[in-house]
């Protein structure tokens, strides 16, 4: 066989606008994350490159919107600079759905044609090792630039996914509305629940938005697994607005529906590049953090190309591709030797502290935890 096939099946089991990470349609675009079920693996969407199988050939899975619009998404980018340096060829796959298209496969012992996939967070692996009992990815293990990255940005305590990127989740607000067009955000988690933020606030629903699962997780953070319930109760009774998607908050804020809204810290950038008014794009990052939501690449196991594919992964994490990746993703570098132009720097906000879960504290952990929010929040 020239591709491997994944012959042992898993157990039946139990989980882009302005810039985000792989989440509700920021402006790196992403597929939307959640703690649901998988979509059907028939599903895909385009292939980008040359079809074929040569050996020089290297095929990338990533998410739509990191490869559909070449003057703003990296991928052609990648591409096409990778390729003027080797005497390789990427082709992208971009399956609608994302990560779950590829365990659908390994659950049915179906070939997967592609050698890496770009665009993980940790909450795919988690859904990907609570669903498959064999290994879909494999650790990424001799790259010269691994020793780049941030360790603040690791997220797969078994060495499989590589950041490449990340970004923060924040609160966004304008400084134009309030009673005398002088509106400023609280500084503090506490200090959203004062009278005066009484439905100032739009969040997401975390059980479908990945925004919405990042805010809630940075109140876990802020608040403790003991308190966190009791702080959302407070936010309700001070009329927060929960919505389902980050479009639609991101819509209803935009309409001048509140005054804040839970979004990405790198707002301002494209607020900025369509010569908006910045008074009503200001980054405001609660107890002086932001949520990190890292972005890796991995290895399938089994790939026949995994030569060519580390070659690759050690290309994105060169520092001039690092900061190309960046400005394009509308993201941060994940490694430390990479810099931001200064144009972009200028907007795009990182917070004085990154905080996020571990996998380990994750895994059986998250579905709890937004289980709760669901029956204690959402039902009433």
């Amino acid at each position: 066989m020239k591709r491997r096939t994944f012959l042992r099946a898993a157990g039946v089991g139990g989980v882009a606008g302005l810039a985000g990470c792989s989440g509700d349609g920021g402006g790196t675009g992403g597929t939307e994350t959640t703690t649901g079920g998988t979509e059907p693996a028939e599903t895909t969407g385009t292939t980008t490159g040359e079809a074929g199988g040569g050996e020089s050939d290297l095929v990338v899975a990533t998410y739509g919107a990191f490869v559909d619009a070449p003057s703003s998404s990296p991928g052609a980018w990648l591409k096409e600079r990778f390729e003027s340096e080797t005497d390789a060829t990427i082709r992208y796959e971009t399956p609608e759905s994302g990560v779950n298209h590829y365990i659908e496969r390994a659950m049915r012992g179906a070939d997967i044609e592609a050698d890496l996939y770009v665009g993980l967070d940790v909450n795919m692996l988690i859904r990907l090792d609570e669903k498959l009992d064999g290994p879909l990815f494999t650790a990424a293990d001799g790259l010269d630039r691994r020793g780049d990255v941030k360790e603040s940005l690791e997220f797969d305590p078994q060495g499989r996914a590589v950041p490449y990127d990340t970004g923060y989740i924040s609160l966004v607000y304008d400084e134009t509305q309030g009673e005398d067009g002088d509106f400023v955000a609280p500084e503090t988690f506490d200090g959203l629940l004062r009278e005066e933020f009484s439905g100032d606030l739009l969040t997401q629903n975390p059980t479908s938005s990945a925004t919405g699962q990042a805010f809630l997780l940075h109140t876990v953070k802020a608040k403790g697994e003991d308190g966190y319930l009791d702080y959302w109760n407070e936010l309700k009774q001070n009329d927060v607005r929960v919505v389902g998607d980050w479009e639609s908050s991101y819509a209803a804020y935009s309409n001048g529906e509140a005054p804040m809204v839970v979004s990405y810290s790198t707002d301002q950038v494209y607020a900025e590049e369509s010569g908006e008014d910045l008074s009503k794009h200001q980054v405001r990052f609660l107890n002086d953090q932001g949520y990190a939501n890292p972005e890796g690449m991995a290895l399938f196991d089994g790939t026949d190309r995994s030569e060519l594919a580390r070659r690759f992964m050690d290309f994105v994490l060169r520092p001039e591709v690092q900061s190309e990746i960046a400005v394009r993703n509308v993201q941060f570098p994940a490694t430390t030797t990479a810099e931001l132009p200064e144009e972009f720097a200028q907007y795009a906000k990182e917070p004085p502290e990154a905080v996020t879960f571990s996998y380990d504290r994750l895994k059986g952990n998250l579905s709890e935890w937004t289980d709760a929010w669901a029956r204690q929040f959402a039902s009433k």
